[in-house]
């Protein structure tokens, strides 16, 4: 180590000054490490020296000039060879997280050469990158596209090292292969060498909904940031708290988040700490060396990201990817890829051995199950719904293994042929899914006073809905019309009532998935404060999906233009009802002309609610037979003595001010009160039939 050879290739590979050894550095790098590093250093640089000395000794007898040629081109081939294994060593550890991007120091010299080569190589595993996803994420080749662009942007231009190696901004329709685009590029990146591993740490935001799970936030992103993953995905920025948000927009921004209080790491762990003088306070984090991605909500675009997240997070992102909604000829193709891997699961793990035709029976009847509030997979679901139709067949029966399988086209699911006398239906054996008690819905539906027009128009939706079954068996356009509907009328018409009845009606016949009824008023839907409201409403709109959201008096929601909250929760409302169409339905209830006044409130509310239904007032007579039916519902009887003076009571208060005195929920009331006097008399009067409701009762 001590000859000049020895010398010169120290002063080849690194700026010595006054010190001959890599410099490294001291905050990023233990003791340990450091004399690691120079014993791999001082090795290659001994084998450097033994080439040398070789080409030397080894040399033809030539003109010195030629000689003098041919030690050149071989130390410079011994140069680039040993810079690489060098570079190879200083990412292994950077990746790893044990030294820091400045821990080597080349003579720049040879750094612009090695530069060169490196940069080709990283550069050509970009190459063909889309054709070898495309097969995994079918249809979305513009996007595959800008994931490429996004990831190899750092290798291109320069960036600094303290800094994000990129933030890119997802958006696209739900089960459009936003995820499985982003996984299979992460994966076959790792695989190439671009990346040291194929994981992508994710953090779902809309777990910080409260102002106090900011700490967790923090503590989650630090252990995020510590990880090894080159990726961390954070989802549902839309969803959490302002606070939580505002400190995502100001890592994006700034490429750095400074903490407001002094933390330190305890097991794993960001605490904070007691003092700000603590040994090994943490202050800051940043997420250098990784890639930050950001996916949004289905169906949102830049518009609504900038709207909710402000113009400066939109401007910070260096790439913006978005999938697009699936043509019919790529859904065809997944779900033939689909059919495939079902074919060859039910070998694998059931023996059942089907041919092509039925293969292509399988693709057919999981295009079918489409649904565009889920994407693909909705197709995902009903493909897995079949392998359990088929293992279920293989547990309760005695098949032969292998047993040849043949798929038949059937109606409403297909039919299967074990080599019997008779094809059976694919989903006979799975347990039997609550599908609603249609005729119970219908009788409770009927034994509603008045309301015909109503009740007409909901029954008639049960025909709709398997017309539109008999066109998907087709292969016809079977598109859900909107079914939000605006209900008017006065208070105690029956509103909520159909409301409820409608959404396990809807459920019963296959037109929405849950069934379940979201009441809620402008309290639930309007935050308190600047960033509020959009997550709060979001929030109810999920947890309507798949039955019937139901606000009441709707108008309470817009105040005039002066209202940014009820004006943010109202565009809020229409985005989610566009989003889910297919499995949501809003129905808003109020006053007629409030109601009217209340469309005017978003340019996109009118044609969102094409149905308009009106709740007429009850008249007396039918006042009269609620009160009965309410009664008879209690375990009660009415005293013929009561009849005739209860139509003329109803008759005069609907007389008076039928929008005030309440229709039904008069009839309700009246109805409870009369119980409790009867109560009272039943006490004094021991021998008085009990079930007996009598005029003095009613006290009217």
């Amino acid at each position: 180590m001590n000859n000049d050879f020895d010398a010169l290739m120290r002063s080849i590979f690194f700026d010595t000054g006054d010190d001959e050894k890599p410099k490294a550095n001291p905050d990023a790098v233990s003791q340990e490490e450091k004399q690691r590093i120079r014993r791999r250093m001082e090795t290659l640089e001994q084998e450097n020296a033994k080439a040398i000395r070789h080409i030397q000794r080894d040399q033809p007898s030539t003109s010195s000039s030629s000689l003098q040629q041919q030690k050149k081109d071989s130390l410079n081939a011994v140069i680039r060879d040993t810079q690489a294994q060098l570079e190879e060593i200083r990412s292994h550890l950077i990746q790893d997280s044990t030294v820091g991007q400045s821990a080597v120091s080349f003579h720049p010299n040879v750094k612009h050469l090695w530069q060169q080569e490196y940069t080709a190589k990283r550069l050509a595993a970009f190459s063909g990158l889309v054709q070898a996803i495309q097969p995994q994420v079918i249809g979305q080749e513009e996007y595959l596209q800008g994931l490429v662009i996004a990831f190899k942007r750092p290798f291109v231009m320069e960036r600094s090292k303290d800094r994000a190696m990129g933030q890119l901004m997802i958006t696209g329709p739900n089960g459009s292969g936003r995820h499985e685009g982003l996984n299979a590029m992460v994966q076959q990146l790792a695989l190439r060498g671009v990346l040291p591993s194929g994981q992508i740490e994710t953090l779902d935001l809309s777990l910080y909904g409260e102002q106090e799970d900011t700490r967790l936030f923090l503590q989650d992103l630090y252990r995020a940031l510590q990880q090894k993953s080159s990726v961390l995905l954070m989802e549902h920025l839309e969803s959490c708290h302002p606070a939580v948000r505002s400190m995502v927009t100001r890592l994006v921004r700034e490429g750095i988040l400074r903490l407001d209080k002094r933390y330190v790491e305890q097991n794993g762990i960001l605490v904070e700490a007691g003092s700000a003088l603590t040994p090994g306070a943490v202050g800051t984090l940043t997420p250098a060396g990784k890639y930050l991605v950001f996916l949004f909500q289905g169906g949102w675009g830049e518009e609504k990201v900038a709207d909710v997240m402000g113009a400066s997070f939109l401007n910070a992102m260096d790439d913006r990817c978005a999938t697009t909604s699936l043509s019919r000829e790529a859904l065809e193709q997944i779900a033939q890829k689909m059919a495939r891997q079902l074919q060859e699961r039910a070998e694998k793990s059931l023996g059942f051995c089907m041919d092509e035709i039925s293969t292509q029976y399988l693709a057919q009847y999981l295009l079918t199950t489409f649904t565009l509030s889920q994407g693909v997979h909705s197709l995902s679901q009903a493909a897995q719904r079949c392998h359990r139709a088929l293992a279920e067949y293989r547990l309760r029966e005695d098949l032969p293994v292998p047993c040849p399988l043949s798929v038949l086209p059937g109606s409403p699911e297909p039919m299967i042929w074990f080599d019997q006398p008779q094809p059976r239906p694919l989903f006979a054996l799975l347990p039997k899914e609550y599908q609603g008690e249609l005729e119970r819905v219908k009788s409770q539906l009927r034994e509603i006073v008045g309301l015909e027009q109503v009740k007409e128009y909901v029954l008639a939706l049960e025909n709709h809905y398997r017309v539109l079954s008999l066109r998907r068996e087709k292969g016809l356009s079977s598109s859900v019309p909107s079914m939000h509907m605006i209900f008017t009328g006065n208070p105690g018409t029956g509103k909520t009532t159909i409301a409820r009845l409608m959404a396990r009606y809807l459920k019963a016949i296959g037109a929405l998935s849950g069934g379940q009824l979201v009441e809620v008023s402008r309290a639930d839907l309007v935050g308190r404060y600047v960033g509020h409201t959009a997550p709060l409403t979001t929030q109810v709109i999920q947890s309507a999906l798949g039955g019937v959201l139901f606000i009441d008096e709707a108008y309470s929601l817009y105040r005039g233009q002066d209202d940014s909250f009820g004006l943010e929760a109202i565009d809020t409302l229409v985005k989610g009802m566009e989003d889910n169409r297919e499995d949501l339905v809003v129905v808003l209830a109020g006053y007629s002309r409030e109601m009217q006044q209340f469309l005017t409130a978003n340019s996109g509310l009118r044609s969102r609610f094409p149905n308009i239904i009106e709740f007429p007032d009850y008249t007396a007579q039918q006042l009269l037979d609620i009160t009965k039916l309410l009664v008879s519902q209690k375990g009660y009887r009415l005293d013929e003595g009561c009849i005739q003076p209860l139509l003329t009571y109803f008759t005069r208060k609907q007389t008076e001010n039928a929008r005030e005195n309440g229709n039904g929920r008069m009839a309700r009331n009246l109805v409870e009160k009369a119980i409790l006097r009867q109560s009272k008399r039943i006490l004094s009067q021991p021998d008085a039939p009990m079930e007996l409701l009598y005029l003095e009762d009613f006290n009217l």
